[in-house]
């Protein structure tokens, strides 16, 4: 079931996310695109530190919306010796230039960053050169906002803020590593550490010998009070898996809906639902109970378990949805 079909470019989507409920923000390739859902809201600017960025070229390659929906920040690639983190008002980032960036932090590509969910001034980033940084914004300066940072011995893909009071980070890595880490006390002298494998795509066991083959993201389900963690396979079965300081569980596994690697996803908690884009060019989003809208010719929609969960493809066009026949 299809909540909305923004209308746009096609090519797969390599970022996505849903600005509560304002905008629905997604990058697609190297280029950032939105499509407002609503009417502006009024902003407070942040202040973050002002230095302009010396080098036009650069490239953004992550990035994430704050919980207030007021800020936008995009790490960017590294070029020669310098890669920035980059801040703009949400609401005119097509109108204006940058609020401000943070450029020593990171040494390399900034390939990962998260806002807190609640906290609208905290802010986690990860990069190539293995480091995984968490900012207070309301600190001010690059070298004052810097709170803790954490080392994930490779390239960071992706972070999630998580736990019951949103307090631990899971970053996961390029190459398929899982670092569990307790932020809640950076200055203490306990170890950050709750879960570190180099490789965790062992750590999970699925069904019929099929196997894990890369991590795509994590998220925090308050309802549930667990992690989710949703991995694939390049032919586009998803595996959604509990995430826990004791390893990781299987779930449930989504098969029929895409067909190559999945990319990206985005949990809506308020709809209950999970969007996800992949390679095939497809933003699908998937529900449980919803009655399944057929695009062309697509096989059954099975789980694992009695609970099915439906699909329907991106199509340039908007479909109207009778929302009254909608478990």
């Amino acid at each position: 079931m299809l909540l909305r079909t923004p209308s746009g470019p096609s090519p797969s989507p390599e970022d996505c996310s849903l600005a509560r409920p304002h905008i629905f923000w997604t990058f697609l390739l190297q280029h950032q695109m939105f499509w407002p859902c609503a009417a502006p809201i009024t902003l407070c600017i942040s202040t973050t530190e002002r230095r302009s960025i010396s080098d036009p070229t650069h490239s953004y390659c992550s990035f994430d919306v704050s919980c207030t929906d007021r800020v936008l920040c995009a790490g960017t690639e590294q070029v020669e010796e310098d890669s920035f983190l980059v801040f703009w008002d949400a609401r005119m980032v097509q109108d204006r230039g940058p609020l401000g960036v943070y450029s020593e932090s990171h040494s390399d590509d900034v390939t990962a960053v998260k806002f807190h969910p609640q906290q609208a001034d905290r802010l986690a980033s990860g990069g190539t050169d293995g480091l995984v940084n968490v900012f207070d914004l309301s600190l001010g300066g690059e070298d004052d906002a810097l709170v803790t940072t954490c080392n994930c011995n490779s390239s960071a893909s992706s972070l999630c803020w998580t736990g019951k009071d949103l307090d631990r980070l899971l970053c996961l890595t390029h190459d398929e590593g899982l670092h569990l880490w307790d932020v809640a006390r950076p200055d203490s002298d306990d170890t950050l550490t709750l879960l570190s494998s180099a490789d965790a795509r062992p750590l999970v066991q699925l069904p019929d010998g099929v196997s894990l083959e890369y991590f795509i993201g994590g998220t925090w389900l308050p309802d549930e009070e667990r992690t989710l963690l949703v991995g694939g396979s390049n032919q586009g079965e998803l595996h959604l898996l509990d995430c826990s300081g004791s390893g990781l569980r299987l779930i449930k596994s989504l098969k029929g809906g895409h067909s190559a690697t999945v990319r990206c996803f985005q949990w809506d908690a308020i709809g209950r639902s999970l969007v996800t884009g992949g390679e095939d060019g497809q933003l699908l989003q998937w529900k449980a109970g919803a009655e399944e809208i057929s695009v062309g010719k697509k096989e059954s929609l099975k789980s694992i378990s009695s609970m099915q969960l439906k699909t329907k493809a991106h199509r340039k066009q908007t479909t109207k949805t009778d929302w009254s026949k909608v478990a």
